[in-house]
């Protein structure tokens, strides 16, 4: 599953990091977002970019193209 399907509420469980531009990766690593993690989609921007998750009780902004690294499975 990817992020681009995700729609507010959904509930998911980051699996892997894919391949990608390795700044992308590790910015995505340095804000936590790490296997095992779980996230909710709380917003969304009108027109679908940037998304807000909230992950280990702080609100999180991402473009869904940076976010497209992160392998999830719904919870």
């Amino acid at each position: 599953m990817q992020v681009k399907e995700l729609t507010v509420g959904h509930r998911v469980r980051i699996v892997s990091l894919l391949a990608g531009h390795p700044m992308y990766r590790q910015r995505l690593i340095a804000m936590g977002l790490i296997p095992g993690t779980e996230f909710v989609v709380s917003r969304m921007a009108p027109l679908g970019d940037p998304i807000e998750i909230l992950v280990r009780g702080f609100a999180l902004s991402l473009r869904k193209n940076e976010a497209s690294l992160l392998q999830i499975e719904e919870v």
